[in-house]
């Protein structure tokens, strides 16, 4: 019985290493070689990382008192808006003179300019999700636990290892326009925590950062759209990327949505702003939350 057990373990295994040498033949020629994309293991080693520092970082901090981080919080979020700005600009004029669908654009293996130019901004785009964990890394240092919910770590973990699988097998096609669309909202986000650091007198003009809230639940339900959509054109894509998408993006409309619901009609005009599933309150209300 356990020869028998050993060697049914043996072959899914080998079932499954031969499958993924199989995709393998499949990936993008055009990425081989680009930094961290031939294996998956910098990719899984960095996000499992990630989770442990998450779990392993409030208990570290939690008998010691919070780092302040202001001199580090300006400039990294402005620079990750520049970043971000530097994507979505890179792929808006790369795939507006390719003359790409919004709807449906296959992804070719070509090695035109404009092509390699949208393969490397996709590139970027996924690199940046390894840069976002400092976000995480921040709220822990700041001893801000509250800010790390469910739907945080959920978005952040995630992201970095499904935009793994975007340079690896599709770099461009219809890969660009999320990668565009959500960079140029990070632009937003990110100026926003930028300038919202040096506190309620630069905070009280940033009238626009609760329509950040909105712009991501649109952005959330137009992929979906478009997921459904390329399911039910025979779009030429890879059919498990449609279905992938779809999930994937169910579950932040009904984790981001609930909690937007609870956040703004519950709280009211007290919850400033909701990032990654939390209620970030701007740091006028934070200080007269600490002296009451």
């Amino acid at each position: 019985m356990a020869t028998l057990l050993v060697n049914s373990t043996q072959s899914v295994l080998k079932d499954t290493y031969d499958y993924y040498l199989w995709t393998l033949s499949l990936s993008d020629n055009r990425t081989k070689g680009w930094p961290l994309v031939d294996s998956p293991v910098p990719t899984v080693f960095y996000t499992l990382l990630y989770l442990f520092i998450v779990w392993i970082g409030p208990k570290l901090m939690k008998n010691r008192q919070p780092f302040q981080l202001t001199w580090l919080l300006v400039p990294y979020n402005l620079a990750m808006a520049a970043l971000n700005a530097y994507i979505a600009v890179r792929l808006l004029t790369a795939s507006f003179r390719l003359r790409y669908s919004y709807i449906c654009e296959p992804c070719r293996q070509k090695y035109d300019p404009d092509e390699l130019q949208i393969a490397d901004a996709v590139w970027w785009y996924y690199f940046s999700k390894l840069l976002e964990f400092c976000d995480t890394f921040f709220f822990i240092l700041r001893k801000k636990d509250e800010q790390l919910t469910f739907l945080h770590v959920y978005h952040h973990s995630t992201m970095f290892s499904f935009w793994w699988i975007g340079i690896k097998w599709v770099p461009s096609g219809s890969t660009f326009l999320p990668a565009m669309v959500n960079s140029g909202i990070h632009v937003l986000m990110y100026t926003y925590y930028g300038l919202s650091v040096f506190g309620p007198s630069v905070s009280k003009y940033l009238w626009w950062k609760k329509y950040l809230t909105i712009l991501q639940l649109i952005q959330f339900t137009c992929a979906l759209i478009l997921g459904v959509n390329g399911i039910r054109t025979g779009c030429e894509f890879p059919l498990w990327m449609h279905y992938v998408l779809i999930i994937y993006m169910i579950s932040f409309i009904v984790l981001f949505g609930n909690f937007y619901m609870k956040a703004y009609i519950a709280k009211g005009s007290k919850c400033m702003e909701v990032r990654y599933g939390q209620c970030l309150d701007d740091e006028e209300i934070t200080l007269n939350k600490k002296s009451n």
